[in-house]
């Protein structure tokens, strides 16, 4: 398993936390927001999904993955 921290612009809410856990469920990962840092730590499996495909999860949301 693999673990990386990203840095997402865009997050206000619990409705922003729901939204980007969500979608990176969907797509096999797991993740959990820092609402006040505006980070979200990721696990996946790298055998599975690549750092892209968590991006694109995360910025199909509306978010901004920097």
């Amino acid at each position: 398993m693999q673990n990386v921290k990203l840095q997402v612009e865009g997050m206000s809410c619990n409705h922003c936390v729901k939204a980007v856990e969500g979608a990176l469920e969907e797509v096999g990962a797991a993740g959990k927001v820092d609402l006040a840092a505006k980070t979200v730590d990721v696990t996946y499996d790298e055998s599975k999904l690549n750092l892209d495909a968590i991006k694109a999860a995360i910025e199909d949301q509306g978010y901004d993955v920097v």
